[in-house]
């Protein structure tokens, strides 16, 4: 695997983007994977934003409880260091 492209490593992009705002975090992803794969058909970007938008519909009305970023973490910790 090469992790290390003009003098940077995967770990020093990680440093440097850890205290960035999420949404900054979440274009930087974006970019790179346009860059890698190209543009996300239009079907799939609007099959996505029709599924985010009825998720947070159904947390928004009480249809479903969402649960703790903790929580989640948690169990996804157990999972991979049992």
């Amino acid at each position: 695997m090469h992790t290390e492209s003009m003098g940077v490593t995967m770990d020093q992009i990680v440093e440097e983007t850890r205290e960035w705002p999420e949404e900054d975090v979440a274009e930087l992803v974006d970019r790179i994977y346009r860059a890698k794969y190209g543009d996300i058909p239009a079907t799939v970007e609007a099959a996505w934003r029709e599924e985010i938008n009825r998720r947070i519909a159904d947390l928004e009305s009480g249809r479903v409880q969402g649960i703790p970023l903790e929580e989640t973490l948690a169990k996804a910790r157990a999972i991979v260091d049992p």
